[in-house]
């Protein structure tokens, strides 16, 4: 009867000691997650980017930077001033920085990453 008892004790306790190998990854470490060879969602790049609407301006700086990495992404353009432009350059107040300055830093940070991604799929 004890050794069925010391038996299961030992197998759970190696089991619980085996299971964090199998969660190895930190989604939080790169946008892509664990696959080098994916990029994060446009959303993920403009989280800096007002969800507030700005009178006078169709949509939100969140949706007009969505749409610039959108492009980007897909290759209509490689610049993030270029896709970026329909957002707006004036400051929202309790804001850091404006709609395109947000939009061209999440632009360029993609770029770096899209760049990232393609030589790494190049090299394997």
């Amino acid at each position: 009867m004890k050794i069925i008892t010391y038996a299961s004790t030992a197998a759970t306790v190696l089991a619980l000691a085996a299971t964090p190998a199998f969660g190895q990854g930190n989604s939080e470490s790169a946008p892509g997650g664990d696959n080098p060879h994916r990029l994060a969602a446009p959303g993920q790049y403009c989280k800096a980017a007002s969800k507030k609407h700005v009178e006078g301006q169709k949509g939100t700086p969140f949706s007009a930077c969505v749409k610039a990495q959108a492009q980007l992404r897909k290759g209509t353009t490689d610049s993030p001033r270029e896709a970026c432009k329909a957002a707006s350059k004036k400051h929202v107040k309790g804001q850091k920085g404006t709609p395109f300055s947000v939009c061209v830093k999440a632009g360029a940070k993609l770029m770096r990453d899209k760049k990232a991604r393609d030589e790494a799929a190049s090299q394997s």
